[in-house]
């Protein structure tokens, strides 16, 4: 048995990912989510959480909005921190611009999940052809989704509905999370018997 540790910044991935990922992994990976408050307590406290981590077959993976900064720097930091809490390699994924980018990569499973009739449409829109470069996604969703998005309801109900396969999703670093769970999981077993 595996176990696919997912380090998040916030409450909303979680809820997204708990539909999503049953049914993309094997039936042999156990999903264990550890939820920070925001970013700055990520980084924070990233480095004590995977020093304790000492369980063998894990694999590790860590997932934080791009936001305002630059996604190469951003990645770099959460790698820094991993090697120096011994764990190198970790896999480390950004959210550019933010979650709900991902959403935008797919605006038809939102439109199922949340029920709103025509709301696809919008994906036509120049402003959200390329959704990992919409200014301020989640609030985007809010506004287009006329309130009906909540950040952790919504997420539970489009994560259920949400496409694993990237070429349904034009949201690039979608692809590159989806991307970064297989590459999490042939590493898996690599920290063994480390503190």
């Amino acid at each position: 048995m595996k176990k696919l540790v997912l380090f998040l910044e916030e409450a909303s991935a979680k809820a997204a990912f708990q539909g999503l990922l049953p049914r993309i992994l094997p039936e042999d990976v156990v999903v264990h989510y550890i939820v920070f408050e925001g970013k700055s307590d990520l980084e924070k406290q990233l480095g004590k959480r995977l020093q304790g981590w000492i369980q063998l077959n894990t694999a590790f993976l860590v997932l934080r909005d791009q936001d305002a900064g630059d996604c190469r720097e951003v990645k770099h930091k959460l790698e820094r921190i991993c090697n120096d809490a011994g764990k190198p390699g970790v896999v480390v994924r950004v959210a550019c611009r933010e979650l709900e980018s991902w959403y935008f990569g797919e605006l038809s499973a939102v439109e199922r999940a949340l029920k709103i009739p025509n709301l696809s449409a919008q994906s036509r829109k120049a402003k959200y052809r390329v959704p990992d470069e919409i200014h301020n996604p989640s609030a985007e969703l809010v506004k287009i989704t006329k309130h009906a998005y909540q950040k952790v309801s919504g997420s539970r109900e489009i994560g259920k509905v949400l496409s694993h396969v990237p070429s349904q999703n034009s949201s690039v670093s979608f692809g590159h999370f989806i991307t970064g769970i297989s590459k999490a999981l042939k590493q898996s077993g690599r920290w063994a018997g480390k503190g």
